[in-house]
């Protein structure tokens, strides 16, 4: 065989040449991956994900999900930096405010909802850390964004339960969103990891005896039976269900179902038909699904009919009913509490039907002037007129109670980790958790929807629950308070 020998320099060439392709190669495929890797980060912590490139994950602040949110966040993430600066002088913990902050028009919160909630979750962060309940260790305020319906909750979710073991110490996450499977999936896997959790406004009844897991909103039983002793005491004594029968809105099943079982009785207070469904998964058909539900109204003739949907779907069954063929037939509709999530327009198209509306919220700031032994006065006084909210944020109403809502929920975290860091070197969230079940008699959370406490199933023990009426004008106007077993819990 013939042993072919090349020259030094050509060697030299083809080795040199081989490397700088194999570095341009690889720099090029790095430059790439570096290029994809700044086209999905939209800040620190927040990522685009999906087909709409949605930013998604996890701020202290720095980042604002949506323009109408600047204000809000601007004062969250000062607050933050201030607990951060002080550190060394003052522990802290992280608790997280979870919920979809960039809704569109498929989701049932609205964006007014969802900035009273972030407003809310503030207020307590304030309170505790340097207003009038000031405490340790010092809260450090995150906003968690799992988008839109929390179609990405499996990422921000992921990135709540890696904060445990930063710097930021993860404790606890609140809000947590609407009574969704999403949300509850997302409930699920962060009760797995050790995590507290505070919702606001899930309400579906369903919704229990989850480890680490508490809310400070009424059930969806509490609603409807809160309900049933307010018409009955107004002398309604027929009813019939209308309810939304799409998978997956555990909202509108607990709440219709709940209300099926509370009304009727031996005292002539009965549903005059079974339940009518519509079906909101189902595109553009539920719609006239709904239209033609007020000619069989007609036929049935119910003093009330019960609403067991999200609070967009009742603007439309409003429409519907205010075009019935019986105009000389009075209907009232009563709802539950995803009504407030409606926009101020929507409440005005709603109020324009000139259908009698009321429905169960979660709070209202009325609630105390006339049932000042079931709210808290100094956690009240907040949410009134001149209040500390309404000089922060003048623009701002407060009758859908999210703010209010949000506020208890962070609120109870605090406290929590308060409880949790009394001789303890470090603050966990099953430590945190586990606080809950003590906030019995003097320790029950003195909130501005009611004095909570918690049963070992995570729901509120006898929670007040408003009563609210649609006005002609398109406000919110508080009835008067109810509870399940027709008494909220007074402070002890």
């Amino acid at each position: 065989m013939v042993r072919i020998e090349w020259p030094l320099h050509i060697v030299r060439r083809i080795v040199f040449g081989t490397v700088a392709a194999v570095v341009l190669a690889m720099g090029g495929w790095l430059g790439v991956n570096w290029l994809e890797t700044a086209r999905a980060r939209c800040a620190d912590g927040v990522v685009k994900q999906g087909a709409d490139n949605e930013c998604v994950g996890i701020t202290d602040g720095s980042y604002v999900f949506a323009g109408h949110l600047a204000a809000v966040e601007k004062k969250i993430r000062e607050e933050n930096a201030r607990v951060e600066k002080a550190a060394g002088k003052e522990p802290y913990v992280s608790v997280a405010y979870l919920t979809s902050f960039t809704v569109t028009d498929d989701d049932s919160n609205s964006p007014e909802s969802v900035r009273h909630e972030l407003e809310g979750a503030y207020l307590a962060q304030y309170r505790h850390n340097r207003g009038d309940l000031s405490a340790s260790p010092k809260i450090k305020l995150l906003l968690a964004n799992p988008g839109s319906n929390s179609v990405h909750w499996r990422y921000t979710v992921d990135q709540l339960i890696a904060r445990q073991h930063t710097k930021d110490r993860l404790v606890a996450v609140t809000g947590l969103g609407p009574s969704t499977d999403e949300n509850v999936a997302a409930v699920k896997l962060m009760s797995d990891h050790g995590i507290a959790m505070v919702a606001s406004t899930m309400t579906a009844t369903s919704i229990q005896g989850i480890h680490d897991f508490v809310r400070v909103a009424p059930t969806n039983i509490d609603e409807a039976y809160a309900a049933s002793a307010y018409l009955k005491r107004k002398k309604f004594r027929t009813a019939v269900v209308v309810q939304d029968a799409a998978r997956g809105n555990l909202y509108a099943a607990t709440l219709g179902s709940a209300f099926t079982k509370a009304y009727p009785d031996t005292a002539d207070h009965r549903l005059v038909a079974e339940t009518m469904t519509y079906d909101s998964s189902v595109h553009d058909a539920w719609l006239n699904e709904l239209h033609f539900m007020s000619g069989q109204l007609c036929d049935q003739k119910p003093q009330v009919i019960y609403f067991a949907g999200r609070g967009r779907h009742l603007t439309h069954f409003l429409d519907a009913l205010s075009n019935r063929a019986c105009q000389d037939q009075r209907f009232t509709v009563m709802a539950g509490d995803d009504t407030t999530n409606l926009t101020a327009e929507q409440l005005a198209d709603a109020a324009r039907t000139r259908i009698n509306v009321l429905y169960t919220g979660l709070a209202h700031p009325d609630m105390y002037t006339t049932n000042p032994e079931a709210v808290s006065a100094p956690s009240a006084a907040f949410f009134a007129e001149g209040g500390l909210l309404d000089t922060w944020f003048p623009t701002d109403p407060r009758d859908d109670g999210q703010a209010i809502m949000s506020h208890d929920a962070v609120l109870t975290a605090a406290i929590g980790a308060q409880m949790a860091a009394r001789g303890q070197a470090e603050v966990t969230g099953d430590g945190v958790a586990r606080m809950f079940h003590q906030m019995n008699g003097h320790q029950q959370v003195a909130g501005a929807s009611g004095f909570l406490s918690f049963q070992n199933n995570g729901n509120p023990r006898d929670k007040a629950v408003p009563v609210l009426r649609l006005t002609a004008g398109g406000r919110a106007v508080f009835v008067e308070v109810s509870a399940a077993r027709g008494k909220p819990q007074e402070e002890q």
